[in-house]
């Protein structure tokens, strides 16, 4: 193992500041992370382990409350800076949906399992007071609702909730 990244996970829901944790190793015992949509991002480092092939807990909290990011999903990334070339090595990737693009004031969410007869805007209706922001959910759950109109009793859906 050189680097493993714990939180947050695939898909994960996150808000500001998003909370980056693991296990890793570096040159001089310094990693880097980014946390952005490939238009905008953050970026900074870190020390963990002993710089001698040591590995050591880290977490940071990666402020990213004042950047505008033009999709729901981001990316962390967790990296080294090679001795050689200052190229990135040990790279570790983990795409995750930000809360704030789905729902304004984003602060967590709830988990709902579906029964028979829930839909999506009846979700909306129930958690939002308004049915047509069914997209809410759907954006919220990507990896599970293909399409809008399809939901099945046994998922758990993530609500986003926000102010």
């Amino acid at each position: 193992m050189t680097n493993r990244m714990d939180q947050p996970r695939k898909l994960d829901l996150v808000g500001n500041p998003v909370l980056v944790g693991g296990i890793g190793t570096g040159h001089e015992a310094t990693l880097h992370y980014r946390v952005g949509d490939g238009h905008s991002e953050v970026t900074g480092h870190f020390n963990a382990g002993g710089g001698t092939g040591e590995h050591g807990q880290f977490q940071v909290r990666a402020d990213v409350g004042r950047l505008t990011f033009r999709a729901d999903q981001i990316l962390v990334q967790v990296f080294e800076k090679s001795p050689k070339d200052g190229s990135e090595i040990n790279v570790v990737t983990v795409p995750v949906l930000y809360g704030p693009r789905i729902v304004d004031g984003y602060y967590g969410y709830r988990e709902h399992k579906v029964v028979k007869g829930d839909t999506l805007s009846g979700l909306a209706k129930a958690y939002y007071g308004d049915a047509s922001l069914y997209k809410r959910i759907q954006r919220a759950n990507p990896d599970q609702i293909s399409d809008p109109d399809k939901i099945t009793p046994g998922q758990v859906l993530r609500i986003p909730i926000g102010s």
